[in-house]
């Protein structure tokens, strides 16, 4: 029975990490457009930005990613999936989000100190990273055959390719319309 609150608390603890890391690139985006605005309109919108981004990251987050590795490694010993094929992908893949969340909160530092290295658009690129992890996540775990999250693995590099050709033609669309 314990095991149905473990599985719960893991689902929770992911969707509000994927929540936190979705919301947090957006704010970033927004944080890099205000430095084009003029005074005092960009100190007062980056300086809102840049609480939003703390609060969300340090509360939401950061709290969310370490306890859904601890419940999910709960699973994996409760299921003995150590040395599943299926399992050793996933944790791949979790160690590839693990560091996009260490990268955004390497950018999240650089912004809290004004420093902006990053474009608008480039970030745009970088938000949907965790949008193809998360889709390959999902599919990895609930299409446990070989063959099946082979495929699902292939959809996922054509998801990311539909992505990535969406962003480019909104950022286009965008640059017509003098956005």
């Amino acid at each position: 029975m314990i095991i149905q609150y473990i599985k719960a608390l893991h689902i929770i603890f992911v969707v509000t990490w994927f929540a936190g890391l979705f919301y947090i690139v957006r704010l970033f985006i927004y944080h890099v457009e205000a430095d084009k605005k003029p005074e005092p309109e960009r100190s007062i919108l980056q300086g809102q930005f840049k609480i939003m981004e703390k609060r969300l990251w340090y509360i939401i987050t950061v709290p969310s990613m370490y306890l859904a590795i601890i419940f999910g490694l709960w699973l994996v010993h409760e299921f003995n999936y150590w040395t599943k094929p299926f399992m050793l992908v996933k944790f791949s893949l979790v160690l590839l989000l693990v560091l996009y969340h260490l990268t955004c909160g390497k950018i999240l530092r650089e912004l809290q100190n004004d420093i902006i290295k990053n474009r608008s658009f480039s970030l745009r690129l970088w938000n949907e990273a965790a949008t193809i992890l998360l889709v390959s996540i999902v599919f990895v775990i609930v299409l446990k055959n070989a063959l099946s999250w082979i495929w699902g693995l292939a959809g996922f590099f054509v998801f990311g390719l539909i992505l990535f050709l969406a962003t480019r033609m909104y950022k286009k669309s965008r640059e017509k319309k003098g956005d």
